[in-house]
């Protein structure tokens, strides 16, 4: 790309004018800390933002220092993260962050190098938490940046691919406002999220049309160029909500690693032809003996990244339980509210608490 300085300037004016009428009041703009910017952009990474707003708003009053967080309990920061799904980044997140409080002062890497060597930073991330917090002039390339900038130059390799990335940062570092980077930055992902959106773009109202090169040949949905994924895995589940007596559940934590490691869920085992096999399933796997019908009481989809869960859930009565390996124990209802559950048992326990209501 070889565009003259007076475009470069002209493309600048456009985009940040255009995002300073139009930029959507969101809390973590509120001002620039580092921390603040750090955790939403975290949060952020495949995650919408009417879904973030909540979490984040809540994860700064239970944590309104980064010293807070970093010295939180395992169980807390998964409690807080509860239902935005990948775990790991709220794992990394204490961890980088419990380095920055032990080892920098509490203050948070203002070069690249620095940021980049904490654990779970990308170059996104980097980007975003050095331009609008330390007004260094750093490009931060997320989904929506890849749009725009793609439909904008014609660029048409495989945004998937690693390398594609820093094509898009090199393509970024000369157009980036050295003045104003962090309002550069914002500025195309919240015209990616509000105006050149992956299908139907409102080009006719796009500050950027006269600098668009796919919008000048009528090819905007060509862009970005994605390849599409393999096939995702398919895996069937039965899963039971066990109750011992009138107010006690077993509910068992995932493992230490792998997904959606140390949350908690309820007995859960590979789909059985037939209930006799179910019931056989889950006294071999847990020692429980269970009274169960033989209809489920609803079915949870879920889709993750990589594969796909579908769950018959179950309601059933503990008649004898033996000691497992397993970590399992029993909870009544109001210490489950303290316990962090993957988003497809919260909604197994929510389609019980109904089933109960009817009853």
């Amino acid at each position: 790309m070889e565009w003259k300085n007076e475009k470069i300037i002209a493309f600048r004016s456009a985009l940040i004018d255009w995002y300073e009428e139009n930029k959507r009041i969101l809390p973590w703009r509120e001002n620039t800390d580092a921390y603040r910017i750090w955790v939403s952009e975290i949060m952020l990474q495949q995650t919408k933002v009417d879904t973030v707003m909540p979490y984040f708003e809540r994860f700064m009053s239970w944590f309104p220092t980064m010293k807070d967080f970093a010295e939180a309990p395992e169980e807390r920061i998964l409690k807080v993260w509860e239902g935005l799904g990948y775990y790991s980044r709220v794992r990394n997140l204490q961890a980088a962050m419990k380095t920055v409080v032990t080892e920098m002062g509490g203050v948070v890497p203002n070069d690249l190098e620095g940021i980049l060597a904490l654990k779970g930073v990308g170059p996104y991330t980097a980007g975003a938490v050095l331009s609008i917090a330390y007004e260094k002039p750093e490009p931060a390339v997320d989904g929506n940046v890849m749009r725009v900038i793609s439909r904008i130059l014609e660029i048409d390799d495989d945004i998937m691919k690693q390398k594609t990335r820093k094509k898009f940062e090199a393509a970024l570092y000369p157009l980036i406002d050295p003045e104003k980077p962090g309002e550069f930055n914002q500025a195309l992902m919240e015209i990616g999220a509000l105006v050149c959106t992956p299908k139907k773009p409102m080009c006719l109202v796009c500050p950027l049309q006269d600098f668009c090169e796919a919008h000048k040949v009528g090819k905007e949905e060509s862009y970005p160029v994605k390849v599409k994924k393999t096939k995702v895995k398919r895996i069937f589940l039965s899963s039971a909500i066990v109750k011992i007596g009138e107010d006690k559940y077993i509910i068992e934590q995932r493992p230490e690693t792998g997904l959606l490691a140390n949350l908690w869920q309820f007995p859960t085992v590979d789909l059985a032809e037939n209930n006799e096999a179910m019931k056989l399933a889950f006294l071999q796997k847990y020692g429980i003996e269970l009274q169960m019908e033989s209809e489920p009481i609803t079915h949870v989809k879920h889709i993750f990244s990589h594969l796909i869960w579908e769950v018959d859930v179950f309601v059933a009565q503990a008649i004898h339980t033996q000691t497992t390996e397993l970590k399992t124990k029993t909870v009544t209802k109001a210490e489950m509210e303290h316990l962090a559950f993957p988003v497809p048992y919260q909604k197994m326990w929510q389609a019980f608490l109904k089933e109960e209501t009817i009853q």
